[in-house]
């Protein structure tokens, strides 16, 4: 097989970002028959089906395959254009997935000073938001390049590396818990309190009322709220009881808006950071040429920004 069309991998990655070929012609800046003819050209190159065209747009198996190649390849140019020094050129997009609630707490502030010098470098950076437990998903169907996961084998390809350990608390407000806990929590009523769930993947109150009650499979009355920080108000407002991160209800806990219940018990979750392996970044951080590549310099910096926030 000859080298595989760059061109036809840009078109691949945007029809996977925009999932439509209106879009992706958009993004690329050239017609939606451009976008096909790229497509079909790639297609009869590795002579598969890469994409179905539904709407959504899907891809193949195949085409999964290929994407992880092309994300790869952006993140090479990208550090090309870097090490160049290149000016004037669009920002290729690193994308990597994270937890809801670690960008709600530790994640921005440890890659704050990596994207302000981003700004001036000229290279973007993507972040793909999911429950813990499926970030690592993103990263095997070739979306994204970096994960934070809860999942601690690597892929094949890929490199990983502990994180540290995020402690969730059952948390309720003052009123909710004279209202509706006057003599405390019991087994027996578990089942008629309201309980705030992140969404349907959520199963961290699940795993509260295992460790707390003793119960394994309680039916909860949930109330979906699908952001951090919505969540963390919703508890607040009384809308029932939350298990929310200790780091993001700290300041809450100490000013009395929010009382832990049972605080002896703990849900812990351990994450990670998993990465795809670029041939010429390894090669650069074993040779010792130069500073890191930016997806390992992305790495370093999850990973010193998790070791002042998260639990060993």
């Amino acid at each position: 097989m000859k080298d595989l069309d760059a061109a036809g991998l840009d078109c691949l990655a945007a029809l996977a970002d925009e999932r439509s070929f209106e879009r992706a012609a958009e993004t690329l800046a050239i017609t939606q028959s451009a976008v096909s003819q790229r497509l079909r050209s790639l297609e009869a190159q590795v002579g598969q089906l890469l994409v179905v065209r539904s709407r959504p747009l899907r891809l193949t198996e195949p085409g999964k395959r290929l994407l992880r190649f092309a994300r790869q390849l952006h993140a090479l140019r990208a550090e090309v254009v870097r090490e160049l020094g290149v000016r004037g050129t669009s920002a290729e997009r690193l994308p990597i997935a994270v937890n809801a609630d670690s960008l709600a707490t530790w994640v921005l502030p440890a890659l704050d000073p990596l994207v302000q010098r981003g700004l001036r470098e000229g290279f973007g950076l993507e972040l793909v938001v999911d429950d813990q437990d499926f970030t690592h998903d993103w990263l095997r169907q070739g979306e994204v390049l970096g994960c934070v996961t809860t999942v601690k084998q690597a892929l094949r390809g890929c490199v990983a590396q502990p994180l540290g350990v995020m402690r969730y608390l059952a948390v309720a407000s003052p009123a909710f818990i004279a209202q509706a806990l006057p003599h405390g929590l019991r087994a027996t009523e578990v089942s008629q309190l309201p309980f705030v769930v992140f969404n349907r993947k959520d199963d961290t109150q699940q795993q509260w009322v295992r460790q707390a009650l003793g119960l394994r499979a309680a039916r909860l009355n949930a109330r979906y709220v699908p952001s951090s920080e919505a969540y963390v108000h919703a508890v607040r407002r009384g809308w029932g009881i939350g298990v929310a991160p200790e780091l993001q209800v700290r300041a809450q806990l100490a000013s009395g808006e929010l009382v832990a219940l049972r605080p002896e018990v703990q849900v812990e979750v351990a994450l990670y950071w998993h990465q795809w392996k670029l041939g010429a970044e390894s090669e650069q951080v074993e040779l010792g040429a130069g500073p890191p590549a930016l997806l390992d310099q992305i790495g370093q910096a999850l990973a010193e920004g998790a070791r002042t926030a998260l639990q060993p």
